[in-house]
């Protein structure tokens, strides 16, 4: 069993990082293909969504992680982000033998096998599934989040630097849900 596994959300001011694993057979990875995925950032939000059935139903196993905005605050954004890999990994029915990880950073956390792929949601249907699975999800949670803090425009940048953030960010302060170590700048530069 091989699992691919992707975060989003690393560069976010706002919320959690998360992440997704995701096995494939590869008549379910061919048929995915056939379908159109690729890495979450080159569909539109209309296609992953209508890509997100199509994963749950075909994927041997998925699961999802996440580490919230305080991890990012206390551990860093590298060691929130495995830790965010490692808790979809772990959530999985069955150890993978062979975990496939986008980008060119080992998962320090994980023990098992590994092999980092660089634009590994481009090449790696697993990875690619997990990248749309954790595109998805953390963008529901947003959207969610963005009516409990209004005024942030979070439903618009999904919590990443734009100048409309950073203009409600000035004006009203930051958030329990924002991530603190990554605000210096924006108020540094007033």
């Amino acid at each position: 069993m091989i699992a691919g596994v992707d975060e989003v959300g690393r560069g976010c001011w706002f919320g959690p990082v998360f992440a997704a694993a995701v096995c494939l057979t590869n008549s379910a990875a061919n048929a995915l293909s056939d379908l159109g995925l690729t890495d979450s950032k080159a569909l539109s939000p209309k296609r992953r969504a209508a890509l997100v059935p199509e994963i749950e139903a075909r994927a041997t196993s998925w699961a999802l992680g996440q580490a919230a905005a305080r991890d990012v605050d206390a551990k860093g954004i590298r060691v929130a982000t495995e830790l965010a890999m490692l808790r979809a990994l772990q959530k999985l029915p069955q150890v993978p033998e062979l975990v496939l990880v986008d980008g060119v950073l080992p998962l320090r956390l994980w023990t098992g096998p590994q092999r980092t792929i660089v634009r590994g949601d481009s090449s790696e249907a697993s990875i690619a599934a997990a990248s749309v699975l954790a595109k998805e999800a953390r963008d529901a949670l947003i959207r969610r989040l963005a009516r409990r803090f209004p005024g942030y425009a979070l439903e618009r940048h999904a919590g990443y630097g734009t100048a409309q953030h950073r203009a409600a960010l000035l004006a009203s302060g930051a958030t329990p849900m924002h991530r603190h170590t990554f605000l210096t700048k924006v108020f540094a530069m007033v």
